[in-house]
């Protein structure tokens, strides 16, 4: 199972630029003017994780695989995109696709890169953005109310259940509130993913600061966590600048130099891909043997059954159980033997949640 974020925001903030450096590429043209980019561009990023690297030690495997996360570059979106200003359809149909979002804020003065707005005001600038998807839910939404009700009269259980989750998100966007607010019963909640609302996707908002500032962030970064906090998103403190000079150091000694001399003990990429996985409430489990040593990524809770379906289909159609160890226990007693002389291997049924960590091997049969 694929994860991806786009990479949204105002024109000029930086976007396209964060992107090339997040994904160690030039896939993004990175320009200064509006709507540089037009079609969105989509990168991998290998998911760097150090007990990965332990398991692979530890059991001597051939390769080393690790989960991926997937970055996808979004055109600008300026005021009116709801109604179609600018690339406004396109955009919001490239951020219906997408499981989580990133908005990239302008937290820096420079009177060189222009800005779509006469003054650099994040806050406001995401409150652009954020109005732009409401309305374009609520206009969505009406419609899509207005015609349910009326098929609904038939006492269509399936309609009449819809009707039952649209209804107090139509409330909550009316409101002017993201559907993200609404409460959902948990037997609801495939209903509400169904409905795609662009405002129903968490958020993780990147404040774009200036060198001089991405060690400690600045005043137009602190007013970005408030709000952030306020709404229950995530916010991080990123130089896209600064990313696209690590990106470009080949050695990993070089890089580590590098984030020393600028404060920073862990590149934006590292930041940005820890909140995203908070965002998406997702974990790790690991598969190891002689041939690899493997990282795969779920979103929890996730069942035993689930996790051996993000490997293949077979084993979760096939599943009888999962022999699991826990990381710690792995590491400290040396891999697989060890932990099962010493009583930790367990076998685990299908109604196992697993745990971030856990190092699994799955028996089946189809």
């Amino acid at each position: 199972m694929g994860f991806n974020c786009g990479i949204v925001g105002l024109p000029n903030v930086g976007k396209s630029t964060l992107f090339n450096a997040l994904t160690e590429t030039a896939a993004a043209d990175s320009a200064n003017y509006p709507f540089c980019t037009i079609e969105p561009n989509t990168g991998r990023v290998a998911v760097p994780d150090a007990r990965l690297d332990r398991i692979f030690e530890i059991t001597g495997s051939a390769k080393r695989v690790p989960t991926h996360l997937e970055f996808v570059d979004i055109a600008g979106l300026v005021r009116g995109a709801s109604k179609g200003e600018g690339l406004g359809n396109q955009f919001l149909g490239n951020i219906r696709e997408v499981d989580a979002i990133i908005h990239v804020l302008r937290c820096f003065e420079d009177e060189n890169i222009t800005h779509t707005e006469a003054t650099i005001d994040p806050v406001r600038d995401a409150e652009v953005v954020s109005t732009e998807l409401l309305l374009a839910d609520l206009e969505s939404l009406e419609r899509r109310v207005e015609a349910t009700a009326k098929r609904a009269k038939g006492g269509d259980k399936e309609l009449v259940a819809r009707l039952a989750v649209m209804e107090p998100v139509l409330a909550v966007l009316q409101d002017g509130l993201p559907a993200r607010k609404a409460k959902i019963a948990p037997d609801q909640m495939a209903i509400f993913h169904q409905l795609q609302l662009l405002t129903a996707k968490p958020v993780l908002y990147a404040c774009n600061v200036e060198e001089a500032s991405i060690a400690d962030g600045n005043g137009l970064a602190a007013a970005v966590a408030e709000m952030a906090d306020a709404e229950g998103s995530g916010s991080v403190v990123v130089s896209a600048h600064i990313e696209s000079e690590i990106s470009q150091l080949a050695d990993a000694a070089e890089k580590q130099e590098f984030l020393e001399t600028m404060g920073l003990t862990e590149t934006g990429l590292t930041k940005v891909i820890r909140a995203g996985y908070g965002l998406l409430d997702l974990l790790t489990f690991f598969t190891t043997g002689p041939k690899e040593s493997r990282a795969w990524t779920v979103r929890a809770p996730a069942t035993a059954p689930e996790a051996a379906g993000a490997i293949h289909t077979d084993f979760q159609r096939g599943f009888i159980c999962a022999e699991t160890i826990a990381y710690d226990d792995f590491v400290a007693l040396g891999g697989e033997h060890g932990a099962k002389d010493a009583g930790k291997m367990r076998q685990e049924g299908r109604n196992y949640q697993v745990r971030d960590g856990d190092v699994m091997l799955f028996r089946f049969n189809v």
